[in-house]
């Protein structure tokens, strides 16, 4: 059984690149099924769930190919099978993304409810509205869901809540539509407009992403693109709060500054420096960090995946701080996992109270999803002695080379295997 153990860390310093962003590249390789030209994706991080996908990709009929580095070039010329397999379905959260591109393509699919992190209830039915708005046929049963229709026709819809999901399955969907969509209440994050952005690219007609109303113009056909993915901010701002926590000074390389205001915002305010350029960002923390008020929000507030390493950094700080999450129901975890650590946080309902202290301990815990992982490897940087970290499959999952990057940057990480 693999586990992260981390020592205490003296202030780290020096400077890394950041991957290629996993909540980008997921939506836009389920979206190379809407080809039946090759596409090429660059930038594409080395993680568990990129492999998955690659996996259901291949078993659908697509070749996948690596071409060395972090390239993959997919032909999904071949496809025939339209039914997800259901062992690799339930690992992650992404595999309901090939519903939409299938769907257009195709006019029927049909696969297993989707797996992922147990954050909380994210029920699929905003994808399902969408697509019945569409003109899609659904039945469930047997832990699956199946989607007939043999040809989309563009709709106005309005999502209940502006989900990152439904709205990348829905916009891919309706590239091949009949007609005009439009999407209100959509999410408008950066992996959004990466995601148009690459259809845009294989011919597709879309305006407005990155705002709450997408329009898109159906298509007869979408042709092969050559396309490289946006950074990971999550992996960005993740180490942001590495730097600040030890208070260290590091620049990171390969970033779009925009996409990371809001955990800039923040981190300055709570007492870091920080230091913006074309493709870099630089943090310097040499001083005590100040209690917050956060909430998370959809983009372009506060991310709901740095809740988990804010209130890492913030059992650190000076004074009482409050995290509100309004995104998932249960993604407070990793709190009673800090708390192993000597961190002073109460839970009541959404709502997390955080007492900084001066001292974090080192110790056994166990990460519960991808951004607790981080999350305790960020204090454990903090802590006195060592942290043992198990679970950290869900850690792999989102973070590439993780412990290599805390190396290079002085900490002392690293995975070892228990008999």
């Amino acid at each position: 059984m693999k586990q992260l153990l981390i020592r205490h860390s003296s202030p780290l310093c020096g400077e890394i690149c950041i991957s290629g962003s996993k909540n980008a590249a997921l939506p836009i390789l389920a979206a190379s099924l809407l080809s039946t030209e090759p596409v090429r994706i660059a930038n594409i991080p080395n993680l568990s769930d990129i492999k998955i996908l690659c996996e259901i990709l291949t078993c659908l009929g697509c070749t996948v190919n690596t071409k060395g580095g972090h390239v993959l070039s997919v032909d999904a010329s071949q496809v025939k099978n339209l039914i997800a397999p259901y062992d690799l379905a339930g690992k992650i959260r992404a595999s309901f993304l090939i519903m939409g591109p299938l769907l257009a393509r195709f006019g029927k699919v049909r696969m297993a409810l989707p797996g992922g992190c147990p954050i909380g209830s994210r029920p699929v039915n905003l994808h399902l509205k969408g697509f019945a708005a569409l003109g899609a046929e659904i039945s469930q049963g047997y832990g699956y869901i199946e989607l007939r229709a043999p040809r989309l026709t563009g709709a106005r819809l309005y999502f209940d809540f502006p989900s990152v999901g439904a709205t990348e399955n829905i916009l891919m969907a309706a590239t091949l539509a009949d007609g005009v969509s439009i999407l209100e209440n959509a999410a408008a994050e950066p992996e959004i407009v990466d995601l148009a952005n690459f259809l845009c690219s294989m011919g597709a007609s879309i305006s407005g992403a990155g705002t709450d109303t997408i329009r898109v113009q159906g298509v007869p056909y979408l042709c092969g693109t050559d396309y490289t993915i946006i950074p990971d901010r999550i992996e960005a701002g993740s180490f942001m709060i590495a730097t600040a926590i030890t208070r260290g000074d590091v620049t990171l390389r390969g970033v779009i500054c925009d996409h990371l205001k809001p955990v800039t915002a923040k981190i300055q305010e709570a007492g870091a420096k920080v230091f913006t350029n074309d493709e870099s960002i630089r943090v310097c923390a040499d001083s005590p960090f100040h209690s917050l008020d956060i909430k998370t929000l959809p983009f372009p507030g506060f991310p709901t995946d740095m809740q988990a390493q804010m209130m890492a950094l913030l059992s650190t700080a000076n004074g009482t701080s409050i995290i509100t999450e309004t995104i998932f129901e249960n993604r407070f975890m990793h709190a009673a996992e800090l708390t192993r650590m000597g961190a002073d946080i109460q839970i009541e309902g959404r709502t997390a109270v955080i007492k900084g202290t001066k001292r974090l301990t080192g110790s056994r815990v166990c990460a519960t999803d991808l951004r607790a992982g981080a999350s305790l490897a960020l204090a454990g940087l903090a802590a006195d002695g060592y942290t043992t970290i198990s679970g950290i499959h869900h850690l792999v999952r989102g973070y590439e080379n993780f412990d290599q990057k805390l190396r290079t940057l002085g900490a002392d990480a690293e995975f070892i295997t228990l008999s």
